[in-house]
């Protein structure tokens, strides 16, 4: 599952909020200040980096859950597969992580939480979503990759990988004026220096999904070390490169 990925580096600031279900986009052309991770092993990429704004503690909390079993058979040596139970998604996952049922499934859809040996939490996937927001305020923005995928498509429209930031370079404090988050989105791409906050959902029947994580670079709970380095330097790790693997490798199932 293992692909080349497309990078692109367009950064810029003012506060925005990671989300992952919310609306509006990703990308620009702007070098922004961004803050910064630990890096761990890297995996094949190419990125261009940005300033580090001195980083602080972020705790964030795990909610326990009951394990979700792979139920296919594995597409690579060490991962397996996972399908969602109404059988309409699949994904492939490292064989240390865990895949276990989280809070909040929308009706008739479902919700699932992938969570790294070390209990960090990685990703969600959440499905039957009511999507759509309004872009109450925008700021600089940097687009550290994006690809498409094109496995996911709907009528016309191919959703993509993104790992992008946002920064408010007006902010004194640092965690307060910097989001960062990896997903799929299906927003359209912003143009000029500044977008709306981040949205990464994406349209799928009988209306729109969600499957990507937080990047917070201050958070140092779940044995994370303290982070030193930029968002583009965490696209390089070891951590990073699995997770890009993992969501990208989302399809339908069967």
């Amino acid at each position: 599952m293992n692909k080349r990925r497309t990078s692109v580096l367009s950064l810029g600031g003012v506060l925005g909020v990671a989300v992952l279900l919310g609306a509006c986009a990703p990308a620009a052309s702007e070098p922004v200040s961004g803050p910064a991770p630990s890096a761990a092993s890297s995996a094949p990429a190419s990125s261009t980096p940005g300033s580090t704004p001195p980083s602080s503690t972020a705790p964030t909390s795990t909610a326990p859950a009951e394990t979700a079993p792979p139920t296919d058979p594995p597409t690579a040596p060490g991962w397996n597969t996972y399908t969602t139970l109404d059988g309409a998604l699949a994904f492939d996952y490292p064989e240390n992580w865990t895949v276990r049922p989280s809070e909040g499934a929308p009706p008739g859809g479902v919700a699932i939480e992938v969570v790294s040996d070390t209990g960090k939490p990685i990703a969600n996937l959440r499905t039957n979503l009511v999507t759509g927001a309004e872009c109450a305020q925008k700021s600089r923005y940097g687009v550290i990759e994006s690809r498409p995928l094109p496995a996911l498509a709907q009528a016309g429209s191919t959703p993509r990988f993104v790992f992008e930031i946002r920064s408010d370079p007006m902010q004194p404090d640092p965690q307060k004026g910097f989001s960062g988050a990896y997903g799929i989105t299906s927003a359209p791409e912003p143009e000029g220096p500044t977008a709306c906050p981040i949205a990464h959902f994406f349209t799928w029947p009988p209306s729109g999904a969600a499957f990507g994580g937080i990047y917070d670079p201050f958070d140092t709970t779940h044995g994370n070390p303290p982070h030193a380095d930029t968002p583009q330097v965490y696209a390089e790790t070891e951590e990073f490169g699995k997770i890009r693997t993992m969501i990208t490798s989302l399809r339908p199932a069967g």
